[in-house]
């Protein structure tokens, strides 16, 4: 097997596979635990200014003051997820972000909405392997209840993603999209 001496956090940023047998791959499920101690304080906290100084905490960044969080939230790992100010997250729902999320300003996510910028090759004997590719969610989107956005997404600014959509291919700014899986179905004036 071969090794890479590049931090394995450096390299998911990068948009590099992680194999199976990795020789860094427990810093992953390490960092993850380390983040649902934290998670586990967020989540049972009804002070919305602990909540964003929990998900400052888990995030490495600053929450703005104007980020509202209906706990609970789930992340695996924190530290490659971004968010901007007028951010409004709702209950349940779960960020996988090892391959990178970035929510800019302005935008609207409802109830048990999954953004997973992970994922793993379809063959068998690959399967182990971690494939991380960055979510983006440009301003004024608005993501609908139970959405699921894939790995390597990105949604346009003003964008409107309908309830239960899983989403694999980028939406453009200013449209609609819905469905499974997800396609434009029209235009925003």
């Amino acid at each position: 097997m071969m090794t890479n001496d590049k931090d394995i956090f450096e390299r998911l940023q990068n948009g590099e596979i992680i194999p199976a047998g990795d020789p860094q791959a427990y810093r992953m499920r390490e960092a993850s635990y380390a983040t649902k101690k934290l998670l586990i304080q967020m989540n049972n906290s009804s002070d919305p200014a602990e909540v964003r100084e929990l998900l400052s905490r888990i995030t490495g960044s600053e929450i703005d003051e104007s980020v509202a969080v209906f706990t609970p939230l789930y992340i695996n790992y924190g530290k490659h997820t971004r968010i901007g100010k007028n951010v409004f997250i709702n209950f349940d729902c779960t960020f996988l972000d090892l391959g990178g999320i970035t929510i800019e300003d302005g935008v609207l996510i409802a109830p048990k909405v999954s953004l997973l910028s992970e994922g793993h090759p379809l063959s068998p004997d690959d399967r182990h392997a971690l494939i991380p590719k960055p979510i983006h969610i440009k301003k004024n989107a608005w993501i609908g209840a139970g959405v699921t956005i894939l790995q390597g997404v990105t949604i346009g600014e003003n964008a409107v993603v309908a309830a239960g959509a899983v989403v694999s291919k980028d939406v453009p700014d200013n449209t609609v999209a819905g469905g499974i899986p997800a396609k434009v179905i029209r235009t925003i004036e």
